[in-house]
């Protein structure tokens, strides 16, 4: 009758201390009556001096595994940190965040990835941009963005993506800007590597990615704020309406509406409300 055998904890260890371990698994798995014929005895070979054979744990039987109601479920089972992003755009998202170690790929309207940099440096996490020379420092500050964590890399030379590789070793967040360029699958796949071993996040808007974890896009839906009846559309903007679509592989597509409106000093995040004089963009 077949015997099942562990094969962890092996490596390291010399041929004849393997033999010796595997014999003593093999005794304790089929009992004594099996342990003589499954390993021949001109095989059996002193350990050599200072060896220590490792420690063994039992192979559980079938009615030791757990079932398919003792397993844990998708929400109980432990989740990957995340980057922090809005609030308002957190509820749009699998993990409430970017997921450290992920590649994400940004569209669309500047608030959504200015938005982004100021969650994580305001956090006190450190982010870089690279190949965004008309980035929004102003609008990013206003958000709240500590730009103290932000370092910018605007002209990265001939070949960015290497340039982002090498940030992703010390930094939490970086952002960067294809110029419009598609990265070969083969390169991304290395770039996405680096990103997952180091536990960094990379963002890549502008151009084309292929296997990005998640897509990320928005456009303006419209402005809160003119006066209404004869003085609609004048005044000042008070807020942004934004629409956004969140797509991955491993979920369904997620459509919201978000504001970017100013308060006090600042801007803040919220979920869409239908109230108040709202002006639809225009198309371009």
């Amino acid at each position: 009758m077949p015997v099942s055998v562990d094969l962890d904890g092996l490596d390291g260890l010399s041929r004849s201390e393997r033999i010796a371990v595997l014999r003593r698994r093999i005794s304790g798995a089929a009992g004594p009556a099996a342990a003589s014929p499954a390993v021949p005895a001109t095989a059996a070979v002193p350990a050599t001096s200072g060896a220590t054979a490792p420690v063994l744990e039992p192979v559980p039987t079938a009615a030791q595994r757990p079932t398919a109601a003792q397993r844990p479920t998708a929400a109980q089972r432990p989740t990957r940190p995340v980057l922090p992003v809005p609030s308002a755009l957190s509820a749009l998202l699998p993990e409430g965040g970017l997921a450290r170690g992920s590649v994400v790929a940004v569209s669309g309207a500047g608030s959504l990835l200015t938005g982004i940099l100021a969650s994580v440096t305001a956090s006190g996490r450190h982010a870089a941009v690279i190949g965004m020379p008309r980035l929004g420092l102003l609008a990013a500050a206003e958000m709240g963005a500590q730009l103290h964590r932000l370092a910018l890399v605007p002209d990265p030379g001939s070949d960015p993506v290497e340039v982002a590789a090498v940030l992703l070793d010390g930094l939490d967040l970086v952002v960067l800007g294809l110029g419009g360029s598609a990265v070969p699958p083969s390169r991304a796949r290395a770039v996405v590597a680096r990103a997952r071993a180091k536990g960094a996040t990379l963002v890549v808007t502008d151009g084309r990615w292929d296997g990005a974890e998640l897509t990320l896009s928005a456009h303006v839906d419209g402005y809160d704020g003119p006066g209404s009846g004869d003085r609609r559309g004048r005044g000042r903007v008070r807020a942004v309406r934004l629409g956004v679509e969140v797509q991955g592989r491993a979920i369904r597509p997620r459509t919201g509406r978000l504001v970017v409106a100013s308060a006090g000093e600042g801007v803040e995040w919220s979920t869409a409300r239908e109230s108040g004089p709202t002006v639809t963009a225009l198309s371009s």
